[in-house]
């Protein structure tokens, strides 16, 4: 029998680093629960910051727990939008890219 020589080819898919979740801002309705994902715009007060995405910004109020991430980075965040003007989400949870979710301690709903 003679020798063989096999070569395998490996291929690594890399996971983005940003986190994707179901729905843009603009898909999301009033007095529903939502998972979106985008990316910290700018921290409004010491527990609300602005979420970014590819179609628009909303507000994510954490209170009463201060807001535990930086500008600039990718997030997840769970929750129920507020039917208020301006709209924003009442966020249960959220998550950090390449990182662990962040459950809030006191939480709204």
């Amino acid at each position: 029998m003679k020798n063989r020589r096999i070569w395998i080819a490996c291929f690594v898919v890399a996971a983005p680093t940003s986190l994707v979740a179901g729905q843009t801002i603009a898909e999301i309705r009033s007095d529903k629960r939502v998972t979106i994902s985008g990316v910290v715009d700018r921290i409004t007060s010491e527990d609300t910051f602005i979420l970014k995405d590819h179609t628009g910004r909303i507000p994510v109020y954490l209170g009463p727990n201060r807001v535990p991430v930086k500008e600039g980075l990718a997030v997840m965040v769970h929750g129920l939008v507020d039917d208020d003007v301006p709209r924003e989400i009442y966020a249960k949870r959220m998550g950090v890219a390449d990182g662990p979710e962040l459950m809030l301690d006191r939480r709204y709903g």
